[in-house]
């Protein structure tokens, strides 16, 4: 793709570095030998915001123009994007509106809220909290910070590939959850250019895979979001999408549905095992090895994107398959 290269992610590398640290790959002990391959945890979840996002956000508000930030930013998104932007555009001084749906949950509601963003609750999708934002850019002149489709977004999040061959060159799988695909556009094409044996896997929710199904069907679809543990993998591509549909398809080897048990086994296996809280979305990859959806047969990473759950959903999650000794 001649308008986003390998390049940018460099650049976003550089751009980035001050403010976002690199995350810690983790040997996972007991996954390695449940696979008999080398299995490693990429812990995105520890960043100041809670998630990956960062990343992505931090990229494209620094790259903004000075009057750009002098106006201030506005963004659509299921939480994580919205707290993203929120940080990033704090430690800048900017002004930020996060526009949501009335479908995120209660707990990113609160700490959206509390992140000191102006919150603008609109709709019962993705899609309904897009076109706010979008209204706001035309009436209020604010930049667009959008979650996924755009180059700096997309660059930003490769950074994490860049990582990952710094530390694990010899990889051969990367797993992690597909929604928007700004995460796997930018980590695929990374993994893709230095080495194209790499398998990269998306995975995806049962119901309401708004990626898998507009691939499927040959172009960018609207479908309903359904309830879902993994929250974050819920929205809609955009019907104007102009990168993440085309990387995806052009990076991502294999797409996978899970449905919701593997889900909650993965936050389970993540919590009992390494005494990780993480989100749905965060757990898929750990999901689909427990289940034996996808069986790699080198060293893999697991992408674990992102902490954003409330203790009563965790737990709500969790508890059919935590095993306590004595009960």
């Amino acid at each position: 793709m001649k308008d986003l290269t390998v390049r940018h992610v460099w650049e976003a590398k550089e751009r980035i570095q001050s403010t976002v640290s690199s995350t810690p790959l983790l040997y996972s002990l007991p996954l390695s030998k449940r696979l008999d391959v080398p299995v490693f945890l990429k812990l995105e979840q520890l960043h100041p915001t809670g998630s990956f996002k960062l990343r992505g956000a931090t990229n494209m508000i620094n790259n903004l123009s000075e009057e750009e930030k002098a106006t201030g930013v506005t963004t659509f998104s299921t939480g994580n994007h919205g707290f993203a932007v929120a940080f990033a555009a704090s430690r800048l001084g900017l002004r930020a509106v996060i526009c949501i749906s009335e479908n995120v949950p209660s707990s990113k509601v609160e700490a959206l809220k509390e992140s000191g963003a102006e919150l603008h609750i609109e709709g019962k999708g993705q899609d309904d909290a897009e076109a706010a934002c979008y209204r706001l850019r035309d009436e209020e002149g604010l930049t667009v910070i959008p979650p996924f489709d755009h180059p700096d977004i997309i660059a930003g999040q490769g950074t994490i590939g860049l990582e990952i061959l710094e530390e694990l060159p010899q990889v051969t799988t990367v797993m992690g959850g597909l929604s928007g695909g700004g995460l796997l556009s930018g980590v695929g094409m990374v993994m893709k250019e230095a080495a194209p044996d790499t398998q990269v896997i998306g995975l995806c929710v049962e119901k309401g895979a708004a990626m898998d199904e507009s691939l499927l069907a040959g172009k960018p679809v609207v479908i309903p979001e359904h309830p879902t543990y993994a929250d974050s993998l819920l929205g809609g591509i955009g019907q104007k999408n102009k990168y993440t549909y085309r990387c995806v398809k052009q990076y991502v080897d294999q797409r996978c549905r899970l449905p919701e048990e593997i889900i909650a086994k993965g936050m389970a296996y993540l919590y009992e095992k390494h005494r990780l809280v993480v989100e749905g979305a965060a757990a898929v990859g750990v999901g689909a090895l427990l289940a034996g959806t996808v069986q790699p047969t080198g060293p893999t990473v697991i992408l674990v994107t992102g902490n954003n759950v409330g203790v009563k959903d965790h737990y709500k999650a969790v508890h059919p398959y935590i095993a306590v000794p004595g009960t």
